[in-house]
């Protein structure tokens, strides 16, 4: 049964501006669960729930394979400070992870003389900046700025960059990542409202076999660890092949973005599934048009998941401080929303231009040290006005 207490006349609709008698604006928070699926309450404030003047560690608990001791706030994380370097998997810089996914940032700047194979689970690869060519089993795929790659389990494949700078944001999962089901029909099709369908994807489309004899180095990761392989024959000597596991490319910007006459909430940006974690594109859209809606996101707690934001580039609505390659944390259980000035800014604006991938992992995430050596240590303060 859902409990209502109202203090005042709370107003008709959600997540549009409720003012409180000296004109200003109740702050709205949204408590859900399930990633906005479950139940929820919606709460009105007088203050940023969000602002802190402070945060320290007071105690641990005690958690197997965790690092205890990483503080639980707020966290933002400049990933255009690591260094490049390596090949584009060799390269991979660890910058946060569970049980179920590692969510890593490459810069690479050397070719890769080997070949690889992922025999944990699949790899989304976010293409922020560079062009050329993904060498597999089942042909090349040619990707450039704004693809996501999807790099099934047990592929066997190498990165062939063209010439300039390279940036790949990469989620490594510990299973399959496909779209979300609810956008598939019982037999696999993508339905109408889906925000993206079958002529959006890209596939191998040029099929080059390889019969050459020599010593071909193999990277497999497995339980852990990557060991090396040497094959007598080059790994891509594949002459057809058909089926339905497969690499495949989709654009962020052919994501087709929902619009609402209210504030919509983060689920209706999802993109992809996978274990114990989704994905989403936040991109180019309209706001909505109540007249008296307010487009900035309410503010919200995570009970169940942690959020990981990866920016590439414009304005995001609610946030200032940031830059392409930014890269925040917001943990479960700690409010977050709108920055000082970002809700007030919003209102009576038409669109917004930002370009952003986000992460929601239903287990905690753990930061690594490369992250923390590129970390905005004021972040956490930055509600407060």
């Amino acid at each position: 049964m859902p409990f209502y207490h109202k203090l005042g006349i709370l107003p008709k609709k959600r997540h549009i501006q409720f003012r409180n008698p000296d004109g200003g604006l109740y702050l709205e928070e949204v408590f859900g669960t399930r990633g906005f699926s479950g139940i929820q309450s919606i709460l009105y404030h007088l203050h940023a729930p969000s602002a802190a003047k402070y945060y320290e560690v007071i105690g641990e608990v005690p958690l197997d394979g965790e690092a205890a001791d990483q503080p639980g706030h707020h966290r933002h994380f400049r990933t255009s400070g690591l260094k490049e370097s390596g090949d584009p998997v060799a390269g991979r810089i660890p910058l946060l992870f569970n049980e179920d996914v590692r969510i890593c940032l490459a810069r690479p700047t050397e070719p890769m003389n080997y070949f690889y194979r992922n025999a944990e689970g699949d790899e989304l690869v976010f293409v922020h900046l560079g062009t050329g060519v993904l060498e597999s089993v089942f042909g090349e795929l040619r990707f450039g700025p704004g693809d996501y790659l999807v790099i099934p389990v047990g592929t066997t494949y190498r990165f062939n960059l063209d010439e300039g700078e390279h940036v790949h944001y990469v989620i490594e999962a510990k299973g399959p990542i496909a779209p979300p089901s609810r956008y598939l029909n019982e037999y696999g099709q993508f339905m109408e409202d889906a925000p993206f369908c079958e002529r959006d994807i890209r596939v191998p489309d040029r099929l080059v076999t390889h019969d050459e004899q020599g010593n071909y180095e193999v990277r497999i990761r497995q339980k852990g660890r990557i060991f090396r392989a040497a094959v007598p024959h080059h790994p891509l000597d594949v002459v057809g092949w058909d089926g339905y596991v497969y690499p495949w490319a989709f654009h962020i910007e052919d994501f087709e973005p929902r619009v609402g006459k209210i504030h919509l909430p983060p689920p209706v940006h999802q993109t992809f599934q996978g274990p114990g974690f989704v994905v989403c594109s936040f991109v180019p859209r309209l706001y909505d048009f109540h007249p008296e809606a307010i487009p900035a996101p309410y503010y919200h707690s995570n009970i169940d998941s942690d959020e990981v934001l990866y920016y590439v580039r414009g304005e995001f609505m609610s946030r200032k401080g940031i830059e392409p390659g930014s890269l925040t944390l917001h943990p479960r259980g700690v409010i977050h929303g709108p920055q000082p000035g970002k809700i007030e800014a919003s209102i009576g604006q038409r669109e917004t231009n930002e370009l952003a991938v986000m992460v929601d992992t239903f287990r905690p995430l753990t930061v690594s040290r490369y992250a923390r050596e590129c970390e905005d240590s004021g972040y956490p303060f930055s509600w407060l006005a």
